[in-house]
């Protein structure tokens, strides 16, 4: 990678890490990004540092093995990044937040660590797939790296207990958008959680897999998961995509 390149990159990095915070979704210091390079090494945020407030010329240059070449002292979530970046072949870019839904979401006893949200939009499938759900580890401890290589690369979206998530992409901007869906997934799903809301069907889901290519981890969760499009629960059905009455006796 040029030195040119690399400077653009430094600079996104940057320009994403302001933008998610300046929209509250990793509040003071909170939240890391990382992208892997050509060289096998990485650029990172520093520990300590805000996402909104971050200097280009500051960010952690780390090499293949781990160790500090420049710039600030990493985040010390490297772990977390490493265990995806070794599991996921594909992944170049990681970025671990504090969004409020995304951690109230993993708070709540009836999720399923293997599938942490229903299907509720085509959006969060195409962008983040499945989610998998780890227990609490207390920040840096680098067990969590076990618990996410535990999953052996079959998620690009994982939530860490009472903590928040962390998201690989293939790309900084992939890894980026799948982090927002991901928030705004779990914050529907928090509006509608008592309301019996309507799911996308087993089909549906299958329909977007087949046309986008959607991972799903685990066929079995996302089954106990999706409910029929036309659920008599809410009044009316679909036909076509277009709501109608039921139709009378």
């Amino acid at each position: 990678m040029s030195t040119a390149d690399e400077n653009a990159l430094r600079d996104d990095i940057c320009r994403f890490a302001r933008s998610l915070f300046e929209r509250g979704l990793t509040p003071g210091s909170s939240g890391n990004i990382s992208v892997r390079l050509e060289d096998g090494g990485w650029l990172v945020t520093p520990t300590n540092a805000s996402l909104g407030h971050l200097d280009p010329a500051r960010l952690s240059r780390l090499d293949a093995a781990g160790s500090l070449l420049s710039g600030d002292k990493p985040t010390k979530e490297i772990p977390l990044h490493a265990a995806l970046y070794e599991t996921r072949g594909s992944a170049r870019a990681v970025v671990h937040l504090h969004s409020t839904h995304a951690v109230a979401l993993t708070l709540l006893p009836e999720i399923d660590p293997r599938s942490a949200l229903p299907p509720l939009t085509p959006y969060y499938l195409m962008r983040a797939g499945q989610t998998a759900l780890v227990p609490y580890y207390r920040p840096g401890d680098p067990a969590v790296a076990d618990a996410i290589k535990g999953l052996a690369g079959r998620y690009s979206s994982v939530l860490l207990s009472n903590h928040g998530p962390v998201v690989a992409g293939e790309s900084l901007e992939a890894a980026v958008f799948a982090t927002e869906e991901l928030e705004e997934t779990a914050k529907l799903y928090l509006l509608t959680r008592n309301v019996n809301p309507r799911y996308l069907s087993r089909a549906q889901v299958d329909d977007l897999v087949a046309s986008f290519k959607c991972e799903i981890a685990d066929a079995d969760a996302l089954d106990r998961q999706c409910r029929a499009p036309d659920c008599p629960t809410h009044g009316f059905g679909f036909l076509g995509g277009i709501a109608r009455e039921p139709a009378e006796d």
